[in-house]
């Protein structure tokens, strides 16, 4: 999914309760009548369109996908309107980085975000999703703000004997240079590789990513994180990439096993982190340029991508509080 989607709302009829819960769920841009563009734009800094300068075009035949084409190119501001499917969004998108479409609930979001994976440029949030409005913002637009990876150095790789570890098996086919952010503490987690790579003697599996122990966090969308341990069939976990780019991938299964475990400590300057990982040649974690590294090859010294944060997590919800996490 794109990292730089906009959010749209569209308050027509004009409802002054509505762009205000717009506007402190921070959309981008907000569409009302003409005669309530200057009276909105006092509101707060954020951009305002008339609805009658937004050209909204209904996908039914091919030649209104022509027009939408046309219009797009031409740099003029052009809504897909409510509607629309799968084929013609994802023409669109083949032919234009602009497509913008109006989507009336959280689901209906969702599915558009993720048309040829990278989604559509812009969601126009229509008055019968104001209420799921402040969730369509952190899920489509948070999460696919860039992660802030960091350059860790092992200093340490030790046998810790057995343990249940989780393996995220989800419904996309990940790439090299992909995974999950996970680790021991939420404010130290490692950047585990997705099992893309083949050996003689296993095959790629890129939908998996073998996350660690059933005690370690992964990072989740909206700032949240989760025990391991408690992730299902059907949740959403955060995928990111080695450049920081974030997307949304659903779990298809989850699979604990206890296997033999690696404890795996690094540090980035004079703080430190750790995660336990399976020990088998399958297992990577990354390295600054995508490189995934196996756990059975790391060794002092190697360097792998992590990312820092403050402690303190209640209830995967970030908390101001002084916490110690060794």
């Amino acid at each position: 999914m794109s990292a730089n989607r906009m959010i749209y709302f569209k308050s027509v009829p004009f409802v002054k309760e509505d762009v205000t819960l717009a506007l402190e769920s921070g959309v981008d841009c907000l569409i009302v009548p003409q005669k309530f563009v200057d009276s909105t734009r006092s509101l707060a800094r954020c951009t305002v369109l008339p609805e009658e300068g937004v050209e909204t075009i209904a996908l039914t035949e091919k030649s209104d996908e022509l027009r939408a084409i046309d219009g797009l190119k031409s740099g003029k501001p052009v809504v897909i309107a409510r509607g629309w499917e799968i084929i013609p969004i994802e023409n669109l998108i083949a032919q234009s980085d602009k497509v913008a479409v109006e989507v009336g609930t959280l689901d209906e979001a969702r599915l558009a975000a993720g048309v040829l994976e990278k989604g559509v440029a812009a969601l126009v949030v229509l008055p019968s999703a104001i209420s799921e409005l402040k969730t369509i913002v952190k899920e489509l637009v948070l999460v696919t703000a860039k992660q802030n990876l960091e350059v860790a150095e092992i200093v340490e790789v030790a046998s810790a004997g057995m343990g249940h570890r989780v393996c995220i098996d989800t419904m996309s086919l990940l790439q090299r240079g992909q995974g999950m952010l996970c680790g021991n503490s939420s404010a130290f987690t490692f950047l585990v590789h997705a099992e893309t790579e083949r050996n003689e003697y296993v095959a790629a599996r890129p939908f998996r990513v073998n996350s660690g122990a059933v005690h370690a966090y992964a990072k989740l969308a909206g700032d949240k994180t989760t025990y391991l341990g408690e992730l299902k069939t059907g949740n959403e976990v955060m995928i990111v990439d080695c450049n920081g780019n974030a997307s949304l991938a659903t779990i298809g299964r989850v699979k604990i096993e206890a296997r033999p475990m690696l404890l795996i400590r690094a540090k980035v300057g004079e703080t430190e982190g750790a995660i336990f990982l399976q020990n088998a040649e399958t297992i990577r974690l990354t390295a600054p340029d995508g490189t995934p590294i196996s756990v059975v090859t790391l060794k002092a010294g190697d360097k792998v991508l992590v990312q820092t944060d403050q402690a303190g997590r209640h209830f995967g919800m970030r908390i101001n509080e002084d916490i110690k996490e060794n």
